[in-house]
């Protein structure tokens, strides 16, 4: 039964959280909430951006913040499974008999940042596929529980081509979020250039433990749904599909293969978190709007239309949303997203001004009618 008081300590917990990476990461915002949240529901990251805009750094943080052991894993078109999972190596005993001892690799550990993992071959790929899912890794037939919590964070760079293989779709699907990173600000790039001045080094303090965390994630499993709400986000999924019953116009036009059940967990469990964090015990509207780019943009795959006339993941999955709005008639009282994903919430003195402005806040959201 969640109570009150443990609302309260969740909330504290995450503003704590979020001070802390401040003090290591300069802006960036989107990035870190996503990446909180994922570690709290317990999904995996797929960061996307540029190289020196803090992705690695991030990890560390993360790192110091939750006091967790953290691996870094360079992706090269060389490695080999067994350089990522572990492998079985002969020894000897005692009495000098030789026996196999299995010498775990680097992803036996809380926090993985696989880097670039679009650099190595598909086979390498695929070791981590088990480990994402299932939180278990076998090696010659022997099955080993990897310890919780676990998280992957991953990046890949969208500009280099050269040398990179494009991930499998049943990996794809196995992260939470892609998140897109952005280049700083003028002044963030200031601050971050006076900050490293002083230090290289991370300067974050712990503010959680692994089991507090894993205390956080029980709480935000017991947040209650309501059914409407629940069947929106799932009627979201649903939509994209060209080819559902709730399939919208712009995934009939645009949208090849629609997003997996993967993405309603997700949706639903990033939520539940989001809503605790802002203090409050149930998941509403906005929750899963705000959500809707990161779980959906890398679980959907478009049609050539789509790319003829230059129309990205996101600007679909807005057009989705919109269509979405308005046949569940939620535009006016509901919170909605807005160009930023920041919430907006409707009083029902503010009605009528909602109402006569609702086709310039979806041209000001979604950029087209």
């Amino acid at each position: 039964m969640i109570t009150e008081q443990n609302v309260k300590k969740f909330s504290e917990q995450c503003k704590n959280i979020y001070a802390q990476i401040g003090r290591d990461v300069i802006g960036q915002k989107e990035v870190i909430e996503g990446a909180v949240i994922a570690m709290i529901a317990g999904g995996n990251v797929l960061l996307e951006g540029v190289p020196g805009v803090g992705k690695t750094r991030l990890v560390r943080t993360l790192g110091r913040v939750f006091s967790l052991p953290f691996s870094r894993i360079q992706f090269t078109p060389d490695l080999m499974p067994a350089d990522v999972t572990g492998t079985n190596i002969i020894v000897k005993d005692d009495n000098g008999n030789s026996k196999f001892e299995f010498q775990p690799g680097p992803i036996f550990s809380n926090i993985i940042l696989a880097d670039e993992i679009n650099r190595a071959t598909p086979k390498t790929q695929s070791a981590l596929l088990e480990a994402m899912q299932e939180h278990t890794v076998t090696v010659m037939g022997v099955s080993r529980k990897l310890e919780e919590p676990f998280f992957v964070l991953a990046t890949q760079n969208p500009i280099e081509q050269d040398g990179t293989y494009p991930l499998p779709e049943a990996q794809m699907d196995r992260f939470m979020f892609k998140i897109i990173v952005k280049n700083p600000s003028l002044d963030e790039l200031l601050e971050i250039v006076n900050m490293t001045q002083k230090t290289m080094a991370e300067v974050a303090d712990a503010a959680c433990t692994g089991e507090e965390l894993l205390e956080m994630r029980a709480t935000a499993n017991a947040i209650p749904v309501a059914t409407e709400v629940m069947k929106y986000a799932m009627m979201l999924c649903s939509a994209t599909h060209p080819d559902s019953e709730c399939a919208s116009e712009a995934a009939k036009k645009y949208v090849r293969l629609g997003a997996s059940p993967r993405a309603g967990q997700a949706l639903i469990s990033a939520a539940k978190v989001k809503a605790l964090m802002n203090g409050r015990f149930n998941v509403s509207y906005s929750d899963i709007n705000e959500l809707a780019l990161p779980v959906l943009r890398h679980r959907i795959k478009l049609t050539f239309e789509a790319a003829a006339e230059r129309i990205s993941a996101d600007e679909i999955i807005n057009m989705i949303v919109a269509e979405l709005i308005d046949k569940c008639k939620i535009a006016a009282e509901k919170p909605v997203i807005k160009a930023k994903a920041e919430a907006t919430v409707t009083t029902e003195d503010e009605t009528e001004t909602t109402e006569k402005n609702t086709d310039a806040k979806k041209r000001g959201l979604f950029g087209r009618k």
